[in-house]
């Protein structure tokens, strides 16, 4: 099995599982979480867990994959973090995250970055890496910054019959990394 889960020093990121289904209820159906995302309406039953669940847990290999952010200290559920079209033949993937609003600002979606770009190097053979943010979502457009992706283009993402500019991040990912 390619995707297992990943210790840091404060976090655990496992992979999701059915076992998450509160969770994942609760964390996408929050108006907070959801502030920003324009790929999926905000959850409002139980089932739509179910089926975002079983989206991520089909059989290897697939193409995308997520892992809950689980703080070590309390065993708390934070977020989640993963990978979306994963494009093997040209060794590119785009990334995806979430935290709900009271860990914000302490570092945690930070650390849980470093090792996806980690764990896409190692495993993955991944060359490039992708992140579309929302032009609004400062927070996220500064992470992705730290960890040294470069804004390399925009795009429009139609949601709800509206445009949302994207600005489209990436990071090569050289021999030397």
């Amino acid at each position: 099995m390619l995707f297992k889960n990943i210790e840091t020093k404060r976090l655990i990121l496992k992979n999701i599982s059915t076992d998450d289904r509160e969770f994942i209820f609760n964390q996408f159906s929050n108006d907070m979480v959801n502030r920003y995302l324009f790929d999926a309406e905000p959850l409002i039953n139980i089932e739509d867990a179910d089926e975002l669940i079983n989206f991520y847990i089909q059989p290897e290999p697939r193409l995308q994959h997520r892992w809950i952010i689980i703080r070590k200290s309390d065993g708390v559920k934070m977020g989640t973090c993963g990978y979306h079209c994963w494009n093997q033949k040209n060794c590119k993937v785009e990334v995806g995250y979430d935290l709900q609003e009271e860990f914000w600002g302490n570092g945690y979606m930070q650390e849980s970055m470093r090792e996806l770009i980690t764990f896409a190097i190692n495993y993955m053979n991944i060359k490039e890496i992708y992140a579309y943010i929302y032009v609004e979502n400062q927070r996220s457009i500064h992470l992705v910054e730290k960890l040294g992706f470069a804004l390399i283009g925009s795009s429009y993402e139609i949601f709800r019959n509206r445009k949302y500019l994207h600005n489209i991040y990436s990071r090569y990912i050289s021999n030397l990394t």
